[in-house]
């Protein structure tokens, strides 16, 4: 997984963090812009409580730091979380005035980088859909439920939509990207993804100790989810 993002930073970050972009000649004014509207729809889909300035929150996939610039701008502290180290490498040259984010290099399959009980909030936008085994995706909001204070949230997005994740690419279309006219790498496992169930997502907040709080758009590939800590654990 971290190879195959690492060639992807490397090949064109922008488009495979945002893929309504032009492959070929990106919009970076927008793609930047679009960091702030992301953040505000998801917290507003999932009615998360407005963070006051005082919190440290964990982004899981960050990428180069489009939606970390928003949350370092609202919280105190950010641990801005990935796989990929070029990803990484890219985030900090294009925030290099972010004095309050932390870039953590994760290893793609839990939070261990991130210390008990020592965020107030998670986020991710566009991450989870990618990873293509379901199990992995609820380890991770299983370890959510360790990394959170009590009271904290979630507010993150999961597929659940199986149809999505089939390989569905015409000849045509792989051969333009074996010349470099259009994007690569759409027919890997670590593209495609999988979907999830909103009960085996349930019960993996359960066994964190996270109760559901809000689910939006449920059986679509933009299911958002906000889970919330129990105030005694």
């Amino acid at each position: 997984m971290e190879s195959f993002w690492d060639e992807r930073a490397r090949e064109n970050a922008e488009f495979f963090v945002d893929d309504r972009l032009d492959y070929r000649n990106p919009d970076l004014d927008r793609f930047w812009a679009g960091g702030e509207k992301a953040v505000d729809r998801l917290l507003a889909e999932v009615e998360a409580p407005a963070l006051a300035g005082t919190e440290t929150v964990l982004e899981i996939g960050c990428g180069i730091g489009r939606l970390t610039r928003v949350l370092a701008e609202r919280a105190e502290h950010v641990l801005a979380l990935d796989v990929s180290a070029e990803m990484l490498r890219r985030a900090r040259e294009a925030n290099p005035r972010l004095g309050n984010v932390e870039w953590v290099h994760g290893d793609g399959e839990s939070l261990a980088a991130i210390g008990d009980q020592s965020v107030d909030a998670v986020v991710s936008l566009v991450v989870f859909q990618h990873l293509h085994d379901p199990l992995v995706t609820l380890a991770y909001v299983t370890e959510m439920g360790r990394v959170l204070r009590p009271g904290g949230w979630t507010a993150f997005q999961v597929s659940n939509d199986p149809s999505v994740h089939e390989r569905s690419r015409s000849l045509r279309q792989r051969l333009a990207s074996a010349a470099g006219r259009a994007p690569r790498g759409q027919d890997h496992p670590a593209w495609l993804g999988a979907s999830v169930e909103l009960g085996d997502l349930e019960a993996a907040a359960a066994a964190g100790g996270l109760e559901v709080a809000k689910v939006a758009n449920p059986g679509t590939q933009f299911c958002l989810v906000r889970l919330q800590a129990t105030t005694a654990r």
